[in-house]
């Protein structure tokens, strides 16, 4: 028998099957279709010598099955962000989804719990959630109908170069299956319990056109975990013809679970800077960048800048300079030994002044205030900190595409949380990094005018029981609209650009301006 030959006479055995337990039965509904009688080398007897090729594969195509059972599909119960295990076995092999109630089953053979299902629910449509195609069981076979590509479309999202190319100048409203308006990349996160924190860091990141860009159209074949499932709940955010107007982030906060061993939790608060450098340290490593190598993948290629760091060591009592007081310890001295580092970064710590523990009666309303320049005068090459019993000064020797500001607001102690709620103001566009940075920083062309594309704040609550807690916003901007949005995992609203100052930034996300100054 022919190659050929035998690659049809195996075609009606499915991708997964062997897992099954159990041989498949293509049963066709198509009462007039009539194959040619086969001779025992599977071919049409009547044909001639090397022809044979050929003409099986001319006898023999795929039929095309339309069925009955399709009216019985209920869209509202379908949700396709969930972790892809088996509701009865909990395995993560071969999984089906049933398109009646939206359950997840493991096999299509007579001893899998699929079956069973169709038998005892009188559910018949199922679709393989990995190769996305839809079955009749318990017939076990497949059903081709273009009725089913909007399923097909939300269990796995595909844009074209065009549609991605206009993702930022063309964004209209869409409406959702209850007929809910919403606007594609600008939709809300369900917050399973606590995992707030993560979900304004996905907020941002998706918002990040040339990372967006790459996750939704890099074929992602062969590629780690968390790389697919970043890719697969950035097309998520971002579809078109979505079924609901938010996203469940389930499956990626499972992955996340997995890979850090729970070090960050859905169940418990964590902060989003130490989420965010682990998500960008693990995509990097993942997408098989080097971590000593510059540009190795796209996340340096975007966020990594470098630091050139000045340190001298402080000797108490140790001569000029070095006698008590603060000024003098910050200030370098003449003729001792300079260490020379560069350190590289994904994000740039602003350090707030400290808030004032004792305000007179007239003044314990007023929320400190300063702005972001005061804050970056720290790498300005001449501000000096103390720090490990050194003496510091920064300057920037390398400024990335999209510079993140984590402006450090939570001192964490053994007992307690410190949080300093002072206000930083800041303008959303044109921020000169050029006071900040060496001159070679910026690559020749390259502007040192960054815009902000994204800020999250932080804000604090009370229980009853008078404890502290943290709520995290996401603002992001609509390019396509010249338009803010927040976002608090599912609510999402319009956001005047006047009223940005007003909350607490936490982590800012800075675009650099394509053309240069």
């Amino acid at each position: 028998m022919s190659t050929k030959t035998q690659k049809r006479g195996l075609s009606a055995r499915e991708d997964g099957d062997e897992l099954d337990g159990s041989t498949p039965i293509k049963r066709s509904r198509i009462e007039n279709q009539h194959l040619p009688l086969k001779n025992n080398g599977g071919v049409d007897s009547s044909l001639k010598q090397g022809e044979e090729e050929e003409e099986v594969m001319e006898v023999a195509p795929a039929p095309v099955v339309d069925d009955l059972y399709l009216e019985t599909i209920d869209r509202s119960m379908l949700e396709f962000d969930f972790e892809k295990v088996c509701s009865v076995t909990l395995t993560n092999l071969n999984v089906y989804g049933c398109l009646v109630c939206g359950k997840y089953f493991a096999g299509r053979g007579k001893a899998t719990p699929a079956y069973a299902h169709s038998l005892s629910e009188d559910h018949h449509v199922y679709i393989n959630l990995q190769t996305v195609k839809v079955y009749i069981l318990p017939e076990n076979y497949e059903v081709k109908s273009a009725a089913l590509d909007d399923i097909k479309y939300v269990v796995n999202p595909t844009f074209t170069k065009q549609q991605v190319a206009k993702l930022d100048k063309e964004n209209p409203v869409r409406y959702s299956l209850a007929n809910e308006q919403y606007i594609p990349g600008f939709v809300g996160l369900n917050n399973i319990k606590a995992n707030d924190y993560m979900n304004v860091i996905l907020q941002i990141l998706t918002h990040v056109p040339p990372l967006r860009n790459f996750f939704i159209m890099e074929p992602l074949d062969g590629r780690a975990e968390l790389v697919r499932q970043f890719s697969l709940i950035t097309r998520k955010i971002w579809n078109p013809r979505a079924f609901k107007g938010h996203v469940s982030p389930h499956e990626f906060l499972q992955q996340i679970l997995s890979l850090t061993k729970n070090q960050f939790r859905i169940d418990e608060q964590g902060d989003p800077a130490e989420f965010l450098t682990r998500l960008l340290n693990d995509i990097h490593r993942q997408l098989g960048g080097n971590p000593k190598k510059q540009g190795s993948s796209i996340i340096y290629k975007l966020f990594q800048g470098q630091v050139h760091m000045q340190s001298q060591e402080i000797v108490i009592g140790g001569g000029q300079g070095d006698i008590e007081g603060r000024e003098s310890r910050l200030t370098f001295v003449p003729g001792r030994a300079i260490v020379d580092r560069d350190i590289q970064f994904l994000l740039l710590t602003l350090d707030l002044p400290p808030a004032p523990l004792f305000q007179d009666a007239i003044e314990k309303n007023i929320i400190p205030q300063v702005d972001i320049y005061s804050l970056l005068a720290k790498y300005d090459g001449h501000t000096s900190q103390e720090l490990a019993g050194e003496r510091r000064r920064y300057k920037i020797s390398k400024l990335p595409p999209y510079i993140i500001f984590h402006i450090k607001r939570l001192k964490r102690t053994d007992f307690t949380v410190e949080h300093n709620p002072t206000i930083v103001t800041f303008p959303l566009t044109s921020l000169d990094m050029k006071e900040y940075a060496y001159s070679f920083a910026a690559p020749p062309g390259t502007s040192t005018m960054y815009d902000l594309i994204g800020n999250i704040t932080l804000e604090s609550t009370y229980t009853p029981g008078g404890q502290e807690k943290h709520v995290y916003k996401a603002q992001v901007k609509d390019f396509s609209r010249d338009q803010w949005f927040v976002i608090q995992d599912l609510i999402v609203e319009e956001l005047e650009k006047e009223r940005m100052h007003l909350a607490e930034s936490y982590i800012q996300l800075w675009q650099r301006q394509k053309r240069a100054s």
